[in-house]
């Protein structure tokens, strides 16, 4: 593996990563060969272009093809605009120095574009899993891979509500596989709970995603980028990709959580512009439920969010938003939903119980964006009018019980001595 870490006074920045390029992908190596690049779409903060744009100066010149598939998820597809944008390259050089260039949507809903690899059985499935769960998950990923003789991953490493920590095969499973396995794995990670699994590395979730790609037989390199403030590129780690994300899971656990005294009663989280829907908006909750005392209420503030998914819209109406207890003992009832949603659902309302029919939540969740008041209450949220919101308010009150996170969904937050509920792994 090829690594190199950002000194005190500056980031790493296109000499480092061209340097770490040419080593990772030897000129020879490349000659001829069709290459795949995954990347993700543009929820992830990460220098995203300057690494395709050394890749691309190394190899492109020698290769057969260098295409890129955006890592999709169930996310919306992304215009070529945004893609040109998540690649920070303008319209001219789109036509000129990347039009050989082809960018494609990973369709994760359309069977035609998947190709079923395989099936992690029962009792594998069980021993991944702790015991939690013992069934056959099919696999299924994008076939485009299998047209190349080469994939190459680029994407960031940050704490993840249900992997752990995300990057490497990840970008894989969940982001370019089909439903089924997509499915499990979410579910998995909602019933162990989010406080459980975000943030630690050796979680069951990594363990099914790490078995997935080992069944994909087509060669793998990935580029891990660890990035801190500012989109400062504070390490990049080039190897196979259980190697790279090993190492740059590592430096994110040291940068990306940030540790507090005590838990807060009022938490205002404020989205940015790159969560444009409640479906990724929702990690402003994740990343923050280890610090919101009980019986607290986390705000997430998004004036920009008007839409709960576009995707999966008419289940979430259905179904709305509960606590993990909440679907477990209505299981008849939920097991046929699509069990990624249902994972979704509790990431953002939380832990909570379900006795005798009633529901009680640890804390509260409460919106303040575009999404109308009767969407809330109908989805099992509660509402504010994001006009009604003063930043001031909550700005400079840590030792009143009140946080304010002016970008929320990237940094995780945990107390120093968490409670039970909460226990670091």
């Amino acid at each position: 593996m090829i690594s190199r870490r950002a000194g005190v006074e500056a980031g790493l920045g296109e000499v480092e990563v061209g340097e770490v390029t040419v080593q990772a992908c030897p000129v020879e190596a490349y000659r001829d060969r069709r290459v795949l690049l995954i990347v993700p779409d543009q929820t992830r903060t990460a220098p995203i272009g300057t690494v395709f744009k050394a890749l691309h100066r190394q190899i492109g010149p020698v290769a057969r093809a260098v295409d890129v598939l955006i890592a999709l998820g169930t996310h919306q597809p992304m215009s070529e605009q945004a893609i040109c944008e998540r690649l920070e390259i303008s319209e001219g050089e789109r036509r000129t120095t990347y039009g050989t260039v082809r960018f494609f949507n990973h369709r994760w809903n359309d069977p035609s574009a998947l190709r079923h690899i395989g099936t992690i059985p029962a009792d594998e499935i069980s021993r991944l899993s702790g015991g939690l769960f013992a069934m056959d998950v099919p696999v299924e990923v994008n076939r485009l891979l299998f047209d190349y003789d080469q994939v190459i991953i680029v994407g960031p490493v940050f704490p993840h509500e249900v992997v752990g920590c995300s990057g490497g095969n990840k970008y894989l499973f969940p982001g370019v596989s089909g439903p089924r396995v997509l499915n499990f794995f979410h579910w998995l990670g909602a019933v162990v709970t989010n406080p459980l699994i975000i943030g630690n590395k050796w979680t069951p979730v990594r363990r099914v995603v790490d078995r997935a790609a080992s069944m994909i037989d087509v060669p793998k390199l990935c580029f891990c980028l660890v990035v801190g403030r500012g989109n400062r590129l504070e390490g990049l780690y080039a190897g196979l990709p259980e190697a790279a994300w090993d190492a740059a899971s590592d430096l994110s656990r040291e940068l990306h959580i940030v540790a507090k005294p005590k838990p807060f009663h009022t938490i205002l989280s404020r989205a940015p512009e790159m969560y444009d829907e409640l479906w990724t908006g929702g990690k402003c909750m994740y990343k923050l439920e280890p610090v919101l005392a009980d019986g607290g209420e986390l705000i997430i503030y998004a004036p920009h969010i008007g839409e709960v998914c576009v995707t999966h819209r008419d289940v979430l109406l259905e179904v709305g938003y509960h606590c993990r207890d909440y679907f477990l003992k209505q299981w008849d009832r939920f097991k046929d939903y699509p069990w990624g949603v249902l994972a979704h659902s509790t990431h953002v309302y939380g832990l909570g119980t379900f006795e005798n029919g009633v529901e009680t939540p640890r804390a509260r969740v409460t919106l303040a964006t575009a999404i109308p008041e009767s969407v809330c209450r109908q989805i099992n949220l509660g509402y504010r009018d994001p006009a009604s919101i003063r930043i001031e308010d909550f700005e400079n009150r840590e030792e009143h019980g009140v946080l304010y996170v002016p970008k929320a969904g990237e940094m995780l937050y945990r107390l120093e001595q968490p409670p039970a509920w909460a226990a670091v792994g």
